[in-house]
């Protein structure tokens, strides 16, 4: 196992009804900004309940954060943070939503020229202005961790960010939200979910035996409760679990002593900037072809995965390792998630050599769990996802 440290200061207020309890945790007088995505709180009865929660306090509002969180939206934000006097926001929605608020957390506070540097030149932040979350959505785990995705859309760009000062200072996690839930976001959250396990997860074996546990049981569980909290959202005690097998997935327990890999977020990503495809979904194209790709290197891990989360144990190392990659593929279509690019635009064709460009161009010359999987792995990889 290797050497870490770990400290997740955010406090996590879990269960019904919970969101009534969120003037407790925000600092008196505070001058309070509320951030949310399309309105769909609106609807569902979230904005409602959040509002009666911080009667007494001097909200403002801003609506329209989308998914993948567009720079250019946020600089709207930012501009209000700053005119405003803001020193508080609260995220009401899913992972863009937080991820949103987590670079205006950084911007706010920012002494350079142009924010975008912070994501372009991959600066940690050790100092945000504070936030807190009431979750919408189960996928992303941006409510009880420090790292945060941002889309641009005028350089069909989306990087990722952190720092120690990103962390929210609380979150909110009432399962009773999913009951709102469309079918489509809940597929996608769980595929979201299993995927960030799975990063952090499908390396080598380096001896860390409770991570490996705490990453299958997590596994397992989503499996579980998948076909369950699908087919009825307001099933509470599977909702319950679906969110929080979403936040313990990257809350950043799992990666502590262990390998990660991130290549399949690092190539996702590129599939989203360019054609907008929902990040969930991104992950699914790309997983399969990058853990056969990359056979040799996982063979162990993936046996052993196929054994422990999926009961295949006959067979060789190998015929275990290629069920597991076939039994995550079958899952994925369990949830009506397509796993090749094709399936989502018919402009596949020179993706993974404009992908390979982008990384030559950035200088990620070597990605992954060993770092050695090059901009020209990765053409390759992308074109088996076609």
């Amino acid at each position: 196992m290797l050497n870490f440290e770990f400290r997740n200061p955010t406090k996590i207020l879990f269960g019904k009804g919970q969101i009534a309890n969120l003037a407790k945790e925000i600092p008196a007088g505070a001058k309070l900004l509320m951030l949310y995505g399309g309105g769909s709180i609106k609807q569902n009865g979230i904005y409602d309940q959040v509002k009666s929660a911080l009667q007494g306090f001097n909200v403002l509002e801003f609506g329209g954060i989308p998914a993948n969180p567009e720079y250019e939206v946020l600089l709207k934000a930012l501009k209000v943070i700053k005119d405003e006097k803001i020193d508080f926001m609260l995220a009401v929605g899913g992972g863009s939503v937080i991820d949103g608020v987590k670079f205006l957390s950084s911007a706010a506070l920012y002494e350079g020229d142009n924010p975008w540097d912070i994501l372009s030149q991959r600066i940690v932040t050790k100092r945000g202005l504070p936030f807190g979350t009431v979750l919408t959505l189960p996928a992303t785990a941006s409510e009880m961790n420090s790292g945060a995705v941002i889309s641009r859309h005028e350089t069909q760009e989306k990087f990722s960010m952190g720092g120690p000062g990103l962390f929210p200072q609380f979150s909110v996690l009432d399962p009773q939200v999913v009951a709102s839930v469309p079918k489509r976001q809940i597929a996608n959250g769980i595929t979201d979910a299993f995927t960030h396990v799975m990063e952090q997860y499908m390396t080598y074996p380096i001896g860390a035996l409770l991570q490996d546990r705490i990453a299958e049981s997590i596994m397992q569980t989503l499996v579980e409760v998948a076909p369950r909290v699908i087919k009825d959202p307001s099933d509470y005690e599977a909702a319950a679990n679906f969110m929080w097998s979403c936040t313990m997935a990257l809350n950043g327990l799992i990666q502590k002593g262990v390998p990660t890999d991130w290549a399949v977020h690092a190539m996702g990503h590129e599939l989203t900037a360019l054609f907008g495809i929902d990040h969930a979904r991104t992950l699914a194209i790309i997983a399969p072809s990058h853990y056969r790709y990359n056979f040799n290197g996982k063979k162990e891990k993936l046996a052993q995965y196929a054994a422990r989360v999926w009961n295949i144990t006959t067979g060789s190392t190998d015929e275990k390792a290629e069920a597991g990659i076939k039994a995550t593929e079958d899952f994925f279509h369990s949830l009506e998630i397509n796993t090749r690019l094709s399936e989502y635009t018919g402009d596949f064709k020179g993706t993974a050599q404009t992908i390979s460009q982008k990384f030559i161009e950035r200088g990620w010359n070597g990605i992954g769990e060993r770092k050695d999987l090059t901009p020209a792995d990765v053409e390759k990889i992308v074109e088996m996802s076609y």
